[in-house]
């Protein structure tokens, strides 16, 4: 289960060379290729347009770690060279302002924290120019170039008397798992070429979570100021009463509120201009989509009010007269150009959906990571908002020999007659007139959506002989504010609902055998497993991963709390919140559950408390269903080592395949 909260790193990138014909072969997807494929992120434009940073990771299976490095695309030619070698925690590559320069995150080697390098694009290694204790987490070059403003941890709270053993703590808004309080994070500004830091914020507040990464900082463009989001502690609970703040970043004054709306985070300004912009839950309402506010002369305004949907992320055109937005849209994700003044439009990008991290030069061309139905993520390049998308990179090629299940759009009426949607993927080698064995795949979050984009999951069960429906229900994002808002007091039924009559449209399609369906989900996907199970009996198997069962637990002894606080307007201890609470708790039901489930989760997850899954194991055994539980020893909501994946992938399968084979 994830709430929506959507900052992620404003970088852009959009390249596409000749994509390469799909050979059709005898092999499906299968388990092994997991551990070849290449995830690239955090796409990076030079300033001038004509080279992108990227990190490319590929998981190693006899260290079950990841081989990280940066790479550097030329534009024109997709040539790439490799920038890092042999760096643990690469992370983050951002240009400087003449393009001269590219620092990044890696960990150091001795204390095993990330600091940043500077490297010189004309040769020479890469220098050490901050040495936080604790590890920096988010970065920005001042405008000139000769700064960078950074974030960092402060030392462990009670620091002494933890060192004389004295460890006890105050429970405030952390979650059960936590040993320590959680010490906030605070703005530093460095020469780029190193030396003494200093210090700009101190305090309780704090510039990160112990659950979300930083949002971006953001310069002023006179490198007067340094603007960042300021959240009311550095736990997650409370971190939706978020603030923009501005700090002088010669650090002889205070920080002053800039943007008080609650919950306003990504902030950044329009190119050569005080204008900015920023993310906020449109109108403050936590049940609707993220929207982009743009402000200046003290006044802000929502600048997607008539798209009325949620948007991942955003960038500003070189103009500063319009905005690059991405988000779902039924189930493709897309680009809109949204003009200050005037009706958005959709970018043709063909069949590529685009992830949600974008770059945008100084001249205006686009950078992205892109996949299709069938290939898996790739770095593209658009000249401009105008221009086709170009394919950059191929390493992902391996894909495009293998024999993949057809994936489609579904469209239906929900039972309340809204218009809803989702996925559906067809076995290999599926022959017309033959009815298949259908497994639900579930997406989490709630605030999330099925597109049609390459997943590994439900090629894997289409290998396997199986059609894979991933609907999308009431809570998800790409259907607009209302489809999102409506699972408001309806966390269960209602996504329930939505789900039995998407179902039901799958099935007037006259492919399914309806005596052999399983549903399975992980996340927000387990909660509507486990609700779906004790209230429908059409299941054979059912496959619960890190599923949330008990909502007044987890309100309880996950980092949520304020978060599942919107969901029903109230906590669950009040007069207005007691029978909501538990009526739409999947425990309440779990007697009625017949479905064969297969559970499993992380031993140390905070987002979804382990707690959840033993609760639903023991009422489902103790009541004859038969059950397999299994744990992980990882502290991640999902296992993040290839070999912990390619076990709970290869479990679900199986179980699928041993109840609906």
């Amino acid at each position: 289960m994830t709430r929506l909260r959507a900052w992620w790193p404003v970088a852009l990138a959009a390249l596409l060379v000749a994509i390469p014909v799909v050979s059709h072969a005898a092999v499906p997807f299968r388990l092994d290729d997991l551990q070849k494929l290449v995830k690239l992120s955090d796409p990076q434009l030079s300033p001038d347009g004509k080279s992108v940073a990227i990190v490319a990771s590929t998981p190693v299976w006899k260290t079950d770690k990841h081989d990280t490095r940066i790479d550097v695309v030329d534009v024109a030619s997709g040539a790439k060279r490799a920038l890092t070698h042999d760096r643990e925690g690469v992370s983050s590559p951002r240009w400087s302002p003449d393009g001269t320069r590219l620092a990044f995150l890696a960990k150091d080697g001795k204390t095993k924290q990330s600091q940043i390098y500077v490297m010189p694009l004309a040769g020479g290694d890469a220098q050490r120019v901050t040495d936080a204790k604790e590890g920096v987490v988010e970065f920005t070059w001042s405008p000139a170039g000769d700064r960078i403003a950074y974030i960092a941890q402060d030392p462990p709270i009670n620091e002494k008397a933890i060192k004389a053993h004295d460890k006890a703590f105050q429970v405030t808004d952390g979650n059960f798992l936590l040993r320590n309080a959680v010490a906030p994070w605070h703005l530093w500004v460095v020469a780029a070429t190193g030396g003494t830091p200093t210090r700009l914020t101190q305090g309780d507040y704090s510039l990160q979570t112990d659950q979300e990464g930083a949002t971006p900082l953001a310069w002023s463009r006179d490198g007067k100021s340094i603007v960042f989001t300021k959240f009311p502690s550095p736990y997650w609970g409370p971190s939706f009463r978020s603030v923009i703040a501005e700090v002088a970043a010669d650090g002889k004054s205070q920080p002053v509120t800039l943007v008080g709306d609650q919950g306003a985070n990504d902030f950044a300004y329009a190119p050569g201009s005080d204008k900015f912009a920023f993310l906020r839950m449109r109108g403050g309402d936590q049940n609707n989509g993220n929207a982009v506010y743009v402000g200046g002369h003290g006044e802000t305004r929502d600048a997607t009010a008539t798209l009325a949907r949620n948007f991942n992320a955003y960038a500003w055109l070189p103009d500063g007269k319009a905005l690059l937005l991405q988000g779902e849209f039924g189930t493709r994700s897309v680009l809109w150009e949204q003009p200050l003044e005037g009706a958005a439009r959709v970018l043709d990008l063909g069949d590529i959906e685009i992830g949600n991290e974008l770059s945008v030069s100084k001249g205006g061309e686009i950078a992205f990571i892109g996949s299709t139905t069938t290939h898996p993520g790739e770095l593209y390049a658009m000249a401009s908002v105008h221009a086709k998308p170009r394919r950059l990179t191929d390493v992902n090629a391996f894909v495009d020999n293998l024999d993949l299940g057809r994936t489609e759009s579904v469209q239906w009426k929900s039972e309340d007659g809204m218009d809803a949607d989702g996925v559906l993927t067809y076995p290999v080698g599926y022959r017309k007139g033959k009815a298949y064995p259908l497994v639900l795949a579930i997406h989490g979050g709630p605030e999330s959506a099925s597109t049609v984009r390459f997943t590994p999951l439900p090629q894997l069960l289409a290998a396997a002989g199986f059609l894979v429906f991933q609907p999308n229900y009431r809570g998800s994002t790409n259907l607009g504010d209302a489809y999102q808002h409506a699972i408001y007091r309806d966390t269960g039924e209602g996504p329930g609902k939505d789900v039995m009559s998407g179902l039901a449209a799958v099935e007037k399609l006259g492919i399914v055998d309806k005596d052999r369906i399983g549903v399975s989900g992980w996340s927000y996907g387990g909660y509507m497993t486990t609700w779906l199970t004790g209230h429908y009996g059409v299941w054979k198997a059912a496959v619960s991963g890190a599923a949330l069962t008990d909502w007044v637990m987890d309100y309880t002894i996950a980092y949520y709390q304020m978060g599942d606080t919107y969901f029903f307007g109230s906590t669950p201890w009040t007069a207005q919140g007691w029978d909501i609470w538990r009526q739409q708790s999947p425990i309440t039901y779990a007697r009625n559950v017949k479905a064969p489930t297969l559970i499993m989760g992380d031993v140390g997850d905070p987002n979804v408390p382990l707690v959840n899954s033993y609760e639903w194991y023991h009422a489902l055994r103790d009541n004859g269903v038969k059950v397999e539980f299994w744990a992980y020893p990882a502290d991640t909501h999902f296992p993040g080592d290839i070999v912990q994946q390619t076990d709970v992938y290869r479990r679900w399968v199986d179980w699928m395949k041993q109840h609906l084979g």
